[in-house]
């Protein structure tokens, strides 16, 4: 007979991720164990393994589950109305809201995907490529002059952006919504004015 899903399963699914991002974090994908997650999950061992066969089944689905959301979040806002220029305002605002809270999801991203097989860091790439894709798009529309014919500027000012933001989460992880909202207008103000220096 079948196992029936609990009701509390999500829930408790999400619980196990957010524990997991923590301890490969803060302890390294290499030396985490079942049995440190499931400590820190405040779970038995036996109880993770109905969540999850093993550590690395688990990696992929809180870097999966991270990425996939971050995507959605930002290539999913609505910005249709705006203008060129407060489109980028609003992206860039919402990437730094979103990272809010995501310091340890950050971490194992950029530090134990390459522990996964290449498939899923493919697949995992994807969204990385499809979130630069959009951001890169709006930087371009918002000179489309300075990028005629210029991929590979355009490439490298794209992810300068991403960079200044990857640096106040590293710097400053712990800020709160309206410090973020003010380094996101830094970054787009920074972006812009250097934008006609070009």
């Amino acid at each position: 007979m079948a196992r029936t899903i609990a009701k509390d399963h999500d829930q408790k699914r999400d619980q196990i991720l957010k524990s997991a991002a923590k301890v490969f974090a803060t302890q390294g994908f290499d030396r985490a164990s079942m049995a440190l997650l499931a400590r820190e999950c405040g779970i038995s061992k036996a109880n993770i393994y109905h969540y999850y066969d093993s550590k690395d089944a688990l990696l992929f689905d809180l870097l999966e589950t991270y990425l996939r959301e971050l995507r959605d979040r930002i290539c999913h806002i609505e910005i249709s109305d705006l203008s060129e220029e407060a489109q980028l305002r609003a992206v860039v605002a919402e990437i730094l809201m979103a990272y809010q809270g995501a310091d340890y999801e950050h971490q194992v991203q950029i530090g134990a995907m390459s522990a996964l097989p290449e498939d899923q860091q493919q697949l995992l790439r994807g969204y990385q490529r499809d979130l630069v894709k959009f951001v890169e798009a709006i930087i371009c529309a918002a000179a489309p002059e300075v990028f005629d014919g210029k991929r590979e500027t355009l490439r490298a000012t794209t992810m300068s952006v991403f960079g200044m933001l990857n640096w106040y989460y590293m710097w400053n992880s712990g800020a709160g919504s309206d410090a973020r909202e003010s380094y996101a207008t830094l970054v787009v103000n920074l972006t812009l004015g250097g934008l006609k220096a070009l």
